[in-house]
């Protein structure tokens, strides 16, 4: 029998827009008095969990709740020069709104996972600034410019970890409970039917001449759904990069649970959902609640029984 509570790791996934599922995964742990001692993310569960780990969830769910479009337009600065957004503008918004703690200095234990570029290693985040180590996971390729670790250049966690499990692990975690946001993301129709629209979400597309060309990419902006494209018979060149990184992600996910399975497994149903789609919090985040809803009783037999 064991003589102290077991330690329990929340390794968060990477998934873009979909990520804003984890906050309501979250909520239903903590209201079931599940609490992770050790937060792992990649990607945008490298955000999230950052937010999480720090105490400071519940202002951050306020903030991504109110995002809109033009919101989400205001945030992203423009290059082409090692990807399309540099991400100096969102950072430095997270900057001030958020505490920029180091790691060692957040009340939960917390590790991100990124890539580094020239030699494809996997990196671990553990020590140093908690928003430069969520600007590293979440450099996606071509869409976020690289982010620069002293020597090295480093991007997206999710071409190597998308759910870490591993790092939950190597930090200490007894059990694990990942969430994996790409499950269903293969198989689905090219031309599914237009999203209900968010409550409060605005009907208008963004603005202006870079916002325009976002409305017309299947990333989100302007009602697109999940990258799916506007002809039936050949999708566009971004609806080919948007469904590959799906499969991509998919993949990998699924090989890296297979050889290193969680405990308990989350997964949101979340395919509606497109890359760019942060204006929809509100859908993101209750589907998340429902999925953590499903294997309550599976966590709690697991719980259970470490203890």
């Amino acid at each position: 029998m064991r003589t102290s509570r077991p330690r329990i790791g929340l390794a968060l996934g990477s998934g873009s827009a979909r990520g804003w599922s984890h906050i309501g995964v979250i909520r239903i742990l903590e209201s079931a008095g599940i609490a992770p001692d050790i937060v792992c993310g990649t990607s945008i569960g490298a955000l999230v969990g950052a937010a999480y780990a720090d105490g400071q969830l519940e202002k951050f769910e306020a903030w991504v709740r109110g995002l809109t479009w033009q919101g989400v337009v205001g945030l992203l600065d423009f290059t082409v020069s090692g990807g399309l957004i540099p991400g100096e503008r969102l950072f430095s918004f997270l900057r001030s709104h958020l505490d920029d703690k180091t790691i060692d200095s957040l009340p939960k234990a917390y590790g991100a996972v990124a890539t580094e570029l020239v030699s494809g290693r996997e990196v671990w985040l553990r020590e140093g600034s908690v928003i430069d180590a969520v600007r590293a996971s979440a450099a996606l390729p071509g869409l976020f410019t690289p982010a620069r670790r002293e020597d090295r250049l480093l991007v997206d966690g999710a071409l190597v970890n998308p759910v870490p499990v591993s790092l939950c692990r190597a930090m200490g975690a007894d059990i694990v409970i990942a969430v994996d946001l790409n499950s269903d993301l293969i198989g689905r129709r090219l031309e599914p039917e237009a999203p209900p629209a968010e409550p409060g979400a605005s009907e208008t597309p963004p603005s202006g001449a870079l916002a325009s060309m976002l409305s017309r990419l299947p990333l989100g902006f302007g009602g697109g759904k999940g990258g799916t494209p506007t002809a039936p018979d050949m999708p566009s060149i971004f609806d080919v990069l948007s469904i590959s990184l799906n499969i991509m992600q998919v993949r990998i996910t699924r090989s890296r649970l297979a050889g290193e399975p969680a405990d308990v497994l989350i997964r949101p149903r979340l395919a509606d959902f497109a890359l760019m789609d942060y204006h929809r919090a509100a859908g993101a985040i209750d589907e998340g609640e429902r999925a953590a809803r499903r294997v309550l009783p599976e966590l709690r037999d697991v719980v259970g029984k470490a203890l």
